[in-house]
């Protein structure tokens, strides 16, 4: 096959697959304007999903493609808690001596370091998503085309949930719904990006590729531990943040393990 029929195939898939995020996002229009509890709640169902998304979207492909790329269990172990530790770092090092305070404007009701989290939450996303783009482009770059659709239409609709966090918790801290939608559309937009790097970058992209999902991985879990469960547990909801989060795991298992 022509690379750069390759190429455009990988583009297009990864296009239609961050579009998921936009389909998920339509559903933030269903909801009224969240209260506190609403908020953990609905905070707490995207740190669930999340958290499934970084076991069953990242760190497990991550290490079938370390062993298979590489020929050994080990040095797929190797690159992936490596990468790991590095998208932790990554964030914890944004998080602390990043301005990122300046990222929103001050919305009532809500602290600026609520925001912060939420903010920095949104980043973990977005940066997660280039690596399953790359797994689309590298998915067509070997030339099995119904490999890469596989792998497109499974992340596509793994991100229709992801989309709707995105956009929901954005409603939490005062965005209107219409910026939410469109903050949401943002984040699977990084995608293509690296359907288009999978595709035209094969030899690199396959080589680094258990390396950089270890990195989103590690975001997500530095995220989700550091700042998402704290903000959502000190309301006096915490119940309900933690019947929240194991619901929104329990929806991204599901669609990890049946169409991913």
């Amino acid at each position: 096959m022509q690379s750069s029929k390759i190429f455009w195939l990988g583009f297009a898939a990864s296009l239609a697959a961050g579009l998921g995020t936009a389909v998920g996002a339509v559903g933030v229009f269903l909801f009224k304007r969240p209260t506190a509890r609403m908020r953990d709640g609905l905070l707490s169902g995207a740190a669930g999903v999340m958290l499934a998304a970084t076991f069953f979207s990242l760190l497990q492909p991550a290490l079938e493609y370390g062993e298979s790329y590489y020929d050994s269990r080990l040095i797929a172990v190797c690159l992936v808690v490596a990468g790991l530790a590095c998208g932790a770092y990554g964030l914890f090092l944004i998080h602390r001596f990043v301005p990122h305070e300046h990222f929103v404007m001050s919305r009532p009701g809500l602290d600026s370091k609520a925001m912060d989290r939420i903010w920095l939450f949104v980043l973990a996303i977005t940066l997660h998503n280039f690596p399953e783009g790359m797994a689309v482009g590298v998915g067509f770059a070997g030339g099995d085309i119904g490999n890469g659709l596989s792998l497109a239409m499974g992340i596509g609709l793994q991100n229709i949930p992801e989309g709707l966090a995105v956009a929901a918790t954005l409603t939490a801290i005062g965005y209107a719904k219409s910026q939410a939608f469109w903050i949401a559309c943002l984040t699977g937009m990084v995608e293509p990006v690296g359907g288009a790097f999978g595709a035209s970058a094969t030899w690199l992209a396959a080589a680094v590729m258990p390396w950089t999902l270890g990195v989103a991985a590690g975001a997500m879990l530095f995220i989700i531990s550091d700042e998402i469960i704290p903000e959502t547990h000190r309301g006096g909801y915490e119940e309900l943040a933690t019947f929240s989060l194991l619901a929104g795991f329990c929806v991204m298992m599901v669609l990890d393990t049946v169409f991913g």
